[in-house]
C-alpha cells in the first residue's frame, strides 16, 4: 500500500480565489492511500517546497501529488523537491486544477470544486501504480551546425565559436554576409552596413572553430539532439562533394526573400523598368554615383515610395506586416535626400508601424528634418502613359484623387521565408506556419526552439525581424546550445513507449503512426522496438497497435482505467 502525500496549492486568486481548497483537503485526505493532505499558498515558492520536503520525511510518504497549474510549469520544480528527500521523482504527479479548473470554470465554483476534487483523486490512482524510473543517459557531440551565413547564423556561429565549440556554417551562396550585403546603411545611427558586416566576416573566416562551407546545402539529418548526423552537399566546379558531421546541435538561420516583383503588375511591379523594391533601391543607394533611373541613367528628382506593396492583404499578397518596412522606407527616404538635397520624396502609407526604441523619432525626424512628404492614402494603380510613369491613387484622410508623374516608383515589398526554407523544414523534422515562416515550440515560453529538440531558430526563418532583433535572437539561439553542450551526458525522460514482444506481431503501424521517427522493426526478430531518444511519449504507438503491444511508462492501461474509475 502506498503513502501519498497530496498537496493543494492557493496559486495567489488563481486557484482559491473559485475553488474551495480546505474542502479539496478534506476529500483527498479520505483517500486509502492518502497518508498527508495540506494546502499552501503557492507551493513553488521555497516554502512551498520546504513543506513537500519535510512532510514526506514526517510521514514517510513514497509518492506525491501536487494540485496546481499544469504540468508543463512546475511539475519538474516538484520532482527535483521529491528527489532532494528521497521519493523517486516520477513518483511524483501533478494534477491541474488551475487551466482545466479554476479558469475555465469561474462562474461555477461548486461544481468547479467538484471536479478538481476528482481529477486530484484520479491522478492519486496514477501515481501510486508508478514505477521508480532512473532518466535515460545519452551520450554528446559537442559541435553545432548552423544553416545560413546571413548576420543571425554569423552571430550565432561566432557566440558558439567564441566559448569553444566547434561550429559547421552551412550557406548555400558563393559568399557568407547575406541580404546584409546590399543594405546601403543602417538606420538609427546610420552606420555602413557593409562595414558593419564585414567585421563579422573576417572574425569568421580567421577563427579556427569555425568550419565555412559556401554553396552547401544540408541534404539529410538523421538521429536526435546531442547525436545528429546531417549530411552536407556542395557545388563544386566538377560537381558535388559530399560532408557528414556528426553534431548535437542545429541553428536555422535561413533569412528571407523579397516579395516577387511580378506578383504587383498593378503596381508596374516586373512591368515598368523604374518600378523597384526597396532592395533594388538599396543596391542604387550603395553606387557612387547616387541613385540613377534603370531606364535612362538619369538622377530621379521625385521618388513615391509604396508602403504594404503586396502585404497585408489577404488576396492579392501575404496576409502579414512584415515590420521592418516603415523603418527602411524612412531610412531609404532620408538617404535619397541626403544624395539628392534638390529631389523630392514621397510616401504613400495606410499606417506608420515604427514600434521600438527611437524609432518613432526616427521616422519623424525623416518628415520633419528631411522634407520626406508622407501621405496617408492608397495607391491603385502604376502604369506607363507617353513614355512616362503614372500613377493614381488617393488621399484617404480628405479623400481626394491623386495623380503624380513620379521618376522612380519604390515598392516596399514584404519580407517571405526564403526559398527551400520548407524542403529544409522537412529535412529537418521541423514545422513551418502558413507563411512558410518556421515554426518556435512556444511564441512567448520557448521563441528560438522547434519541436524537435536540438534544434533552434535565429532571425527572420522564423519572420520578419529587423537586424538588431535578429541578432538579439540569434544570441539567445547561442546560448541555448551552450546551456545544452555544458551537460556531461543528455538526460532523456524515462517516459516513453515500450513493446510487449510477446504479442508484438511487428505488423508496423506503429511505425508509420509515430511522428517522431522513434519506432522500427528488430534486426533479430520481426517485432517493433523503440528509439528513447527519439520517443516523446505522445501515445500514437498506443492507439495503433492491433494487438495492445504498447504502452506508454507510467501511463500503462491498468493506470488509466483506475484513472477513469475514479471519477466514474
Amino acid at each position: 500500500m502506498s503513502r501519498v502525500g497530496v498537496f493543494v496549492c492557493h496559486c495567489g486568486h488563481n486557484i482559491a480565489g473559485i475553488l474551495d481548497v480546505p474542502e479539496l483537503v478534506r476529500v483527498a485526505s479520505l483517500h486509502a492511500e492518502v497518508a498527508f493532505a495540506a494546502d499552501y499558498r503557492y507551493m513553488c515558492s521555497d516554502p512551498g517546497q520546504d513543506l513537500i520536503r519535510s512532510a514526506i520525511a514526517e510521514h514517510h510518504l513514497d509518492a506525491v501529488v501536487v494540485a496546481a497549474c499544469s504540468p508543463a510549469m512546475h511539475e519538474s520544480t516538484f520532482r527535483k523537491a521529491c528527489a532532494a528527500a528521497g521519493v523517486n521523482a516520477f513518483r511524483c504527479e501533478s494534477a491541474n486544477i488551475r487551466e482545466q479548473v479554476s479558469w475555465v470554470h469561474q462562474s461555477r465554483p461548486q461544481a468547479a470544486t467538484v471536479k478538481a476534487a476528482d481529477i486530484i483523486g484520479s491522478v492519486v490512482e496514477k501515481v501510486r501504480r508508478n514505477s521508480s524510473l532512473e532518466p535515460i543517459r545519452l551520450p554528446l557531440s559537442r559541435r553545432c551546425l548552423v544553416i545560413g551565413g546571413g548576420i543571425s547564423g554569423l552571430h550565432a556561429a561566432l557566440d558558439l565559436a567564441d566559448a569553444g565549440y566547434p561550429v559547421v556554417l552551412v550557406e548555400r551562396q558563393p559568399s557568407l554576409g547575406g541580404k546584409m550585403r546590399q543594405f546601403s546603411r543602417s538606420y538609427l545611427n546610420l552606420s555602413d552596413g557593409e562595414h558593419l558586416l564585414q567585421e563579422r566576416l573576417q572574425r569568421v573566416e580567421a577563427h579556427p572553430q569555425i568550419q565555412v562551407l559556401t554553396r552547401a546545402q544540408v541534404r539529410e539529418v538523421a538521429g536526435y539532439v546531442g547525436n545528429f548526423k546531417a549530411r552536407v552537399v556542395r557545388q563544386e566546379a566538377d560537381g558535388e562533394v559530399d560532408f557528414a558531421f556528426e553534431v548535437g546541435a542545429i541553428v536555422v538561420a535561413t533569412g528571407w526573400d523579397s516579395y516577387p516583383l511580378g506578383k504587383l503588375a498593378d503596381l508596374g511591379g516586373g512591368v515598368l523598368p523604374d518600378v523597384v523594391d526597396t532592395l533594388t533601391f538599396e543596391r542604387m543607394l550603395l553606387q557612387p554615383e547616387g541613385p540613377r533611373r534603370p531606364s535612362d541613367g538619369r538622377v530621379p528628382q521625385q521618388v513615391v515610395f509604396i508602403q504594404c506593396a503586396g502585404s497585408r492583404n489577404a488576396e492579392g499578397g501575404v496576409p502579414y506586416c512584415s515590420k521592418v518596412c516603415c523603418m527602411v522606407v524612412a531610412k531609404q527616404a532620408r538617404a535619397y535626400r541626403e544624395r539628392v538635397p534638390q529631389g523630392r520624396a514621397c510616401v504613400f502609407y495606410t499606417d506608420i508601424r515604427s514600434g521600438g526604441k527611437g524609432y518613432e523619432e526616427y521616422v519623424q525626424q525623416a518628415a520633419e528634418e528631411f522634407g520626406v512628404l508622407y501621405l496617408r492614402g492608397q495607391v491603385r494603380r502604376v502604369y506607363e502613359a507617353d513614355g512616362k510613369v503614372k500613377l493614381l491613387g488617393e488621399d484617404t484622410l480628405t479623400g481626394l484623387s491623386l495623380e503624380l508623374t513620379p521618376d522612380l516608383v519604390v515598392l516596399a515589398t514584404p519580407l517571405v521565408p526564403s526559398e527551400g526554407a520548407q524542403a529544409l523544414a522537412q529535412v529537418l523534422h521541423i514545422s513551418a506556419d502558413a507563411a512558410g515562416f518556421l515554426s518556435e515550440a512556444h511564441p512567448k515560453l520557448r521563441p528560438v526552439e522547434t519541436l524537435t529538440a536540438g534544434v533552434f531558430l535565429a532571425g527572420c526563418c522564423q519572420g520578419p525581424k529587423d537586424i538588431p532583433e535578429s541578432v538579439a535572437q540569434a544570441g539567445a539561439a547561442a546560448a541555448k546550445v551552450m546551456q545544452l553542450f555544458s551537460q556531461e551526458m543528455l538526460s532523456q525522460s524515462p517516459t516513453v513507449a515500450i513493446v510487449d514482444g510477446e504479442l508484438c506481431a511487428g505488423c508496423g503501424a506503429c511505425i508509420e503512426a509515430c511522428p517522431y521517427g522513434a519506432r522500427s522493426l528488430s534486426a533479430v526478430r520481426p517485432i517493433a522496438v523503440v528509439n528513447p531518444a527519439l520517443c516523446q511519449a505522445c501515445g500514437a504507438c498506443a492507439v495503433v497497435c492491433p494487438n495492445k503491444a504498447t504502452e506508454v511508462v507510467n501511463w500503462v492501461a491498468g493506470q488509466i482505467l483506475a484513472m477513469v474509475g475514479e471519477v466514474s
